[in-house]
């Protein structure tokens, strides 16, 4: 007899999350199956709910920030063994033959994979991934702990040790929220002179306590010109999905300045080709990483204290976790705690 088991589903776009059972899938050669311990709720997961993603097949169960243990692997899995603790992030695979995976930028494989997506994710007590898109969890990170990092902390760790800025350098994360209370954190410990940008003074204490070095309330200046006479931002980290706001924020870098996005959004950034010429600045965006990435995010995070701060819920509650998530309510990442 077929085992099942629970997981969350959106049957078609709109209709919201439902709660079923389903047969445990079988993984197909070079797939695992994980057991699924824990699995964070992301802005991203909107595009399963709402349709908005090009291409989505229904029913999906969402969910790209998977942590959990290998169950059992399909015909010609090597690396990886029964018992593992794996995760898998929004990287969900990539075909290794087109001109970026040649080139190894995998991360912009022509037909790539999204976890929760392309296949189904982790809003479930199993779910099947290939054995590419597997990331090795350290034991010094408990489930809920790592989830959030294998998209939110791939993204900012990521996209800030590639850039140009060097310890020493200018920062400033823009905002404090999922993805920024994390890029402080990583911002300070890879070793630059960190400055939160937020609104309100409420938020001060919480930016120093992140380790940011200085605090900039966007509510009471002009923020651009604030960083101007801190020296000029070598990166600012542009977190909160707001294209106004970042923006604003272009003239706040210096020479050779980076306005670097990883806050998603649909809206225009608007900029005047005089504000890039003249300093030689550049708007550059970054998308997450790949399961490498991921693994010496984690292994980056556990080494240095770097924490996600979490608010967990059973898998039974998806849709007060989701509206906690999706309304910004959350301080500051939403996980699931799935397994039995």
């Amino acid at each position: 007899m077929a085992r099942t088991m629970r997981a969350v589903e959106v049957t078609k776009p709109g209709a919201g999350f439902a709660l079923v059972e389903r047969p445990v899938p079988e993984p197909a050669a070079g797939r695992v199956r994980i057991a699924v311990d824990a699995c964070g709720i992301c802005h991203s997961d909107a595009l399963v709910r709402d349709g908005t993603y090009p291409g989505l097949a229904y029913p999906r169960v969402p969910g790209h920030e998977v942590v959990g243990r290998v169950d059992a692997v399909g015909a010609g899995v090597t690396a990886w063994r029964p018992g593992q603790r794996v995760g898998v992030g929004w990287h969900g695979g990539h075909c290794f033959v087109c001109e970026a995976c040649r080139s190894g930028d995998f991360i912009e494989c022509e037909r790539g994979l999204v976890c929760g997506i392309s296949y189904d994710g982790g809003y479930a007590e199993f779910m099947v991934a290939p054995q590419e898109a597997l990331a090795a969890i350290p034991d010094a990170l408990d489930a809920v702990a790592a989830a959030p990092l294998l998209c939110a902390g791939v993204t900012t760790f990521n996209s800030l040790r590639h850039s140009d800025a060097r310890a020493g350098d200018l920062v400033a994360v823009q905002g404090i929220g999922g993805l920024g209370h994390l890029g402080l954190q990583y911002a300070r410990r890879l070793g630059f002179r960190t400055v939160a940008l937020s609104r309100g003074a409420d938020k001060r204490a919480l930016a120093l306590e992140l380790g940011a070095h200085e605090y900039v309330d966007q509510e009471t200046g002009d923020a651009a010109a604030a960083l101007q006479k801190l020296g000029g931002a070598r990166v600012v980290l542009a977190t909160a999905p707001n294209a106004q706001l970042m923006s604003s924020l272009i003239d706040g870098l210096g020479r050779n300045g980076t306005l670097l996005v990883v806050g998603a959004t649909a809206d225009a950034i608007q900029v005047s080709p005089f504000q890039l010429i003249g300093r030689r600045r550049r708007v550059l965006g970054w998308p997450s990483g790949t399961a490498k990435d991921s693994e010496e995010t984690l292994a980056f995070s556990a080494l240095n204290a770097v924490a996600s701060r979490n608010e967990t819920f059973p898998l039974a509650q998806v849709n007060e976790a989701y509206q906690r998530m999706i309304t910004n309510r959350a301080r500051f990442r939403v996980v699931l705690q799935v397994g039995r």
